[in-house]
């Protein structure tokens, strides 16, 4: 197709085609056609790749920070340069609208740019000890990473797991998602346009499960990163004890939203609107459980609904649709068994509920109303375009539900009141809150859950810190 990138691997240096090698269909969502043939690793494949990891860290962990800024600021440049290219191969392959995939370009050259910056300050210190003597705290590279990156943000996610650790000084194998490998790829081409060195940076698609237990059961892989289910990363967080390797993990989230009855309703209906249906609501910080006080819960139902129904769905590459189709095929199937149960257990369903189109995969933007608590989609995060709404009363009733799941990776409020936004801000378990706004992403602020949505933050100071060690050096 037209625009669409030469599917490769990137291992020491060489872009690696599909000869003799297994391959994986990439499918166009918004019309289920083929994109193109990916090749896929085998046991050789990454046998060389943790080989050369391992060689070209030795090398990138002595270069100066100049050296590391320099690389990155020049694939900041390039990104934004590219950012049309990139931008439509992902909605290509992804299927997001063409005004979020610049978005995603634009973050990651911010992104490179704060950790050009950010690796110059990585400063360690020095002790106070007895004259003669002395004890210095140092940073140190953490070693080479394996990072695992989903298919929802193409081009962000793969550009979180190389930023921070190539600033840092690591090399990374990078194994992106399968069903949206290209945009990966062109994040990666900008670093090796930046003169990034053969080996640093490593690109590898595969058996999810072959290319991670190969990867992890290495010793040469000293740290795991890895953005997905909570299910796929508990697994993976068992391979990585075998050799205890250091974790990152940003995994599952299904975040609750309260909305006071002091809301600003207007504002509130459309920030969250538009935040619900971005990338047809498969975001692991989409707004999903709707709390809403009793003395508004009628009128923002009302509200929500309206807003929802203007929404525009189709092709992402036509500038017009607000929201396109879901990823596989797998995501419109998901959709019906969580609303069909919810609808059987009372809930009302307000807009949407049905495929969109005849060719694709598409789901219409959907509201449910009155959802009772025992409804599997109170607890099993949808990851698609589905609000689900229900009323409190106080304060502590809303905060309880907020915190009764075993996630903690967004969570929003919308008061007018200054006290109750300190201390609802203060009561909610997440590791990303938003009080009347939901931005939850920065090149300078981490980004990361607790509980089950993992630990370790991206992004950031503290996304730089969790690609190194400390030692402690004593000198007598």
């Amino acid at each position: 197709m037209t625009g669409y990138t030469d599917l490769k691997l990137y291992i020491d240096g060489e872009w690696i085609g599909t000869e003799k090698r297994r391959t994986h269909r990439v499918v166009n969502p918004a019309t289920g056609g083929s994109l193109g043939e990916l090749p896929l690793v085998d046991a050789a494949d990454l046998d060389r790749t943790l080989e050369t990891t391992e060689r070209a860290f030795r090398l990138w962990k002595r270069s100066t920070p100049e050296e590391r800024s320099r690389v990155l600021k020049r694939a900041a440049q390039l990104m934004r340069e590219r950012v049309e290219q990139i931008a439509r191969v992902a909605t290509l392959e992804e299927g997001k609208p063409l005004r979020e995939t610049r978005a995603e370009a634009n973050a990651v050259a911010n992104l490179f740019e704060f950790f050009a910056e950010e690796c110059r300050r990585a400063y360690g210190r020095v002790l106070v000890r007895p004259t003669g003597t002395r004890s210095l705290v140092v940073k140190e590279p953490v070693g080479p990473v394996a990072a695992f990156a989903p298919w929802n943000f193409p081009i962000i996610n793969p550009g979180r797991k190389l930023a921070a650790p190539i600033a840092a000084g690591c090399s990374v194998i990078l194994k992106p998602a399968e069903e949206s490998p290209a945009s990966a790829i062109e994040v990666v081409r900008t670093l090796v346009d930046a003169g990034l060195p053969a080996g640093v940076v490593q690109l590898v698609f595969g058996v999810p499960d072959e290319v991670s237990r190969h990867l992890l059961a290495s010793p040469i892989v000293r740290k795991l990163s890895f953005t997905g289910s909570t299910a796929v990363g508990k697994h993976l967080l068992a391979l990585a004890a075998a050799t205890v390797k250091r974790t990152t993990m940003e995994l599952g989230g299904h975040a609750p939203v309260i909305v006071f009855d002091d809301a600003d309703l207007e504002r509130t209906v459309e920030l969250l609107a538009t935040a619900k249906f971005r990338n047809a609501g498969q975001v692991c910080v989409s707004p999903t459980r709707f709390y809403v006080q009793q003395g508004i819960y009628d009128r923002f139902v009302t509200a929500f609904t309206q807003r929802t129904r203007k929404v525009e769905v189709g092709d992402g590459l036509i500038e017009r649709h607000h929201m396109g189709p879901m990823a596989n095929p797998r995501r419109p199937q998901a959709m019906e068994a969580l609303i069909g149960d919810a609808v059987s257990r009372g809930a009302a369903l307000r807009a949407g509920g049905e495929r969109h189109g005849k060719e694709g995969f598409f789901y219409q933007p959907t509201v449910l109303s009155d959802v009772p608590a025992e409804a599997r989609i109170m607890s099993e995060e949808p990851f698609g375009p589905v609000a689900v709404l229900t009323s409190f009363a106080t304060l502590d009733e809303a905060v309880e539900q907020a915190n009764r799941l075993p996630y903690g990776l967004a969570a929003y409020a919308f008061t007018e009141s200054g006290k109750r936004a300190m201390l609802i801000g203060d009561a909610l378990e997440a590791g990303m809150v938003g009080i009347n706004s939901v931005a939850m992403a920065a090149a300078d602020a981490p980004f990361g859950g607790v509980k089950e949505s993992g630990h370790g933050s991206e992004d950031g100071l503290e996304g730089l810190e969790d690609s190194q060690v400390v030692k402690a050096i004593h000198q007598g």
